[in-house]
Order: structure tokens, then C-alpha cells, then sequence
């Protein structure tokens, strides 16, 4: 299972950026300084996330970058698919329909983890920015069918 930087990176962008003052922009070189990543991958990334509505721009002194929409409406999947970030489960490319097999078949543990990586995004989807500043992401169960494995 995959989850790369380009992900990783504008959530924890995004969750700094939550973390300020509502409606106070700030700077791409101040997100990198705090979180430690690159300025110029950072760029990279708000300006996908910009052009997907996740982020806006602010012009002029003390500008720099605001969330398009409030923390508690913004989803870590909206912010994963803005940058174009697949979450890989299986070998093959999902939604082609074509296995990874070499006969262009599904392997016969396909259906769990593209499961999985439905229920991944459906997770994602359930959790906001505020959920992650406010330090609750972790109570958040995806469906009702999960259960705590520690109480098994």
C-alpha cells in the first residue's frame, strides 16, 4: 500500500495552514520552515490545490495562502485527490478494469485490497482539518462494521 509525499505533504501543508488564524494568510516559506518541506515542492502542490478550490492565494503584503472553505468543511480526501495522489492497494491501475496479471487479469486478492482502498478513502473522507488540529482524526471510525482489534 502506497501513500506518497505529494499526499502526505499537503495534509500536513493544510493542517498548518488550519492551524492559523482563521482568514490570516500565510506564506509558502512559512509552511515549509515549520513543517520542513521544500518551498519549491510546496509550490507545486498549492498550485494544484488552488486550482482545485482547496486553497486561495492573497496578493500583496502579508499575503500568502488561505483555506478556500473552513477547516471543518475541508475532507483530507479533497486535499488528496487536488494534488493527484492515488492511494495504491493493488498492482494494477484501479478503475481500468484491467488486472495485474500478466493476462491482463485480476489476482484472486484483488477485491480485498482495492476494499481496502475504498474504505482508506472513505475514511479520508470522513475526516476534516479541524478533525486533525483538534487532535480527534484518530477517534474517527470509517464504517460501523470496524471494530477496535485491541477489545478482540
Amino acid at each position: 500500500m502506497k501513500l506518497g509525499t505529494k499526499g502526505r505533504y499537503a495534509v500536513m501543508a493544510l493542517v498548518d495552514l488550519a492551524d492559523s488564524p482563521v482568514g490570516q494568510p500565510k506564506t509558502l516559506a512559512e509552511i515549509a520552515s515549520s513543517q520542513s518541506i521544500s518551498l519549491s515542492y510546496l509550490e507545486q502542490l498549492f498550485a494544484k490545490m488552488r486550482r482545485r478550490g482547496v486553497v486561495k492565494s492573497v496578493r500583496g503584503p502579508g499575503g500568502g495562502y488561505v483555506l478556500a472553505k473552513p477547516a471543518d468543511q475541508t475532507r483530507l480526501s479533497d486535499i488528496i485527490l487536488a494534488v493527484d495522489e492515488p492511494i495504491k492497494t493493488t498492482r494494477c491501475s484501479p478503475d481500468t478494469g484491467r488486472g495485474c496479471n500478466p493476462d491482463g487479469t485480476r489476482c484472486a486478492t484483488h477485491e480485498l485490497w482495492d476494499s481496502l482502498r475504498q474504505h482508506i478513502l472513505g475514511f479520508l473522507a470522513q475526516v476534516s482539518l479541524e478533525d486533525v488540529v483538534a487532535g480527534r482524526a484518530g477517534q474517527i471510525v470509517s464504517t460501523s462494521r470496524i471494530k477496535d482489534v485491541h477489545a478482540a
